[in-house]
């Protein structure tokens, strides 16, 4: 019978050792330095863009000359997604490859692992666990009536 008033407690939590706890802190100092890394890049990133615009608005500014190597850069990066598009569809070849080489055998054999084990477990249920119980079960009963005839003390 519980009281109205109380409530089940959570087990409090495990006790940490000072090396995990040290751990821990180092992975928040971590984690803060990359936030703050990824922050000022941004920063950067975006004053360098209006530095750009602002010096691209001016009337001496050669814009042909900066379009130009813009197209080249794009070309270039063109060219650059290309080959990390073929990369990919290799690795995705090299990974089809594996699962339909490797690992369907292994599960394969794994499910015939368990098959076998599946018939080693009826087998001995049947020829080993059964016959036992049904001795027991004999020899409780005989028990049993020797007691009642009086032959046997309980």
């Amino acid at each position: 019978m519980t009281l109205p008033n109380s409530e089940p407690t959570a087990p409090p939590p495990p006790q940490s050792t000072p090396e995990e706890q040290a751990e821990l802190r180092e992975q928040e100092r971590k984690q803060k330095q990359t936030t703050a890394a990824v922050a000022a890049g941004v920063v950067v990133f975006l004053a360098l863009l209006i530095l750009a615009v602002y010096a691209l608005l001016q009337p001496a500014t050669p814009t042909d000359k900066i379009r130009d190597i813009f197209i080249i850069v794009v070309a270039l990066e063109t060219l650059v997604i290309g080959v990390a598009l073929v990369v990919l569809i290799v690795q995705l070849a090299s990974l089809i490859n594996l699962l339909q080489n490797e690992v369907r055998p292994i599960l394969k054999a794994a499910s015939e692992t368990i098959n076998t084990l599946r018939g080693t477990a009826e087998f001995l249920s049947e020829e080993a666990v059964e016959p036992v119980v049904k001795l027991s079960g004999y020899l409780a009963g005989l028990n049993r009536m020797l007691e009642l005839m009086g032959v046997k003390k309980k």
